[in-house]
């Protein structure tokens, strides 16, 4: 799924947390599946997808922010992220 206009860059930390949203766009907001971490939320720079971060038994990851029906939540198209 595809959200524009709803990545403010200025919303976002610095530090070991750089780039995680202090605040989700109510957008997001909306249409995230539940049982994700909504607190730990950043775009991936390689394909312009939310992820969140995702603490495991093991090892603490980011995974893809997925909607209700389970497509990824990205800020911009896949072709444009495949161009740059």
């Amino acid at each position: 799924m595809l959200v524009t206009a709803c990545a403010n860059t200025q919303n976002t930390t610095a530090g070991p947390d750089e780039g995680i949203f202090k605040e989700l766009p109510e957008s997001i907001l909306t249409i995230a599946a539940p049982d994700q971490d909504l607190t730990a939320v950043k775009i991936d720079e390689t394909d312009g997808c939310y992820v969140y971060r995702h603490r495991g038994p093991v090892e603490t990851i980011f995974l893809p922010l997925r909607t209700k029906t389970g497509n990824p939540i990205c800020s911009r198209a896949a072709k444009e992220a495949a161009t740059g």
